[in-house]
């Protein structure tokens, strides 16, 4: 009888690495590759022992990345907005997750999912999926956290922003430039290990002022 073993792709408990923040859409968009990615990367945490931190959605790439976590026995914190129940979720969609916070705004879940997380990753999305890895942008470029950003550029989605952010450079509109270095990774199973190197390297400490962190 042949024996197979399989290599642990969990992240050795020294490392600083524990949670994951994702943002993405409630909606599947019009690339199968994109609600695929988003299961794949839910399995993949899950078989690091890493965390999921994410909207609480469970429809669309948002549901399909909690489907993955759960089914590899990953350990999940869902945050949603109260006024969200019934747009992204159900109240009874909502029990799969045993952590599980709601919030009176969007604001408040904002400031919670950057408390929980120690990375930051943007699968694709639509406006919100854009405004939230945006929004985690600016504070690292006002040194307000080093924590790892990832853009999953699945299939080119995120051509157009990452063109974006090369224009802003060019016309002189990004400021402490070395505060704002997002990775980029086309593959989902690049992800992890992107993060890691990053976090090794800069380490993933909230360093901002909490105040001021609390007024954005």
């Amino acid at each position: 009888m042949q024996t197979t073993v399989v290599a642990s792709t969990r992240i050795p408990e020294m490392n600083m690495v524990k949670a994951v923040c994702v943002y993405c859409g409630s909606s599947a968009g019009h690339d199968v590759a994109y609600v695929e990615a988003g299961e794949e990367f839910g399995a993949a945490l899950a078989a690091a022992g890493l965390r999921l931190v994410f909207g609480g959605g469970t429809t669309g790439v948002m549901g399909a990345l909690a489907r993955g976590t759960l089914k590899g026995g990953g350990q999940i914190s869902a945050i949603i907005p109260k006024f969200l129940i019934g747009r992204e979720t159900t109240q009874t969609a909502l029990t799969m997750f045993g952590d599980l916070t709601i919030t009176e705004t969007m604001h408040e879940r904002k400031h919670k999912m950057f408390e929980l997380s120690d990375a930051f990753v943007a699968l694709p999305g639509g406006i919100g999926t854009v405004e939230e890895i945006v929004e985690i942008m600016t504070w690292g470029q006002l040194g307000q956290h080093r924590k790892p950003i990832v853009f999953a550029n699945i299939n080119g989605f995120w051509d157009p922003m990452l063109a974006m952010l090369d224009q802003l450079r060019r016309t002189g509109f990004i400021h402490s430039g070395h505060l704002l270095q997002p990775i980029v990774v086309d593959r989902v199973e690049a992800i992890i290990p992107a993060i890691v190197s990053a976090a090794v390297e800069h380490g993933t400490s909230d360093d901002g002022t909490r105040s001021v962190i609390d007024k954005m």
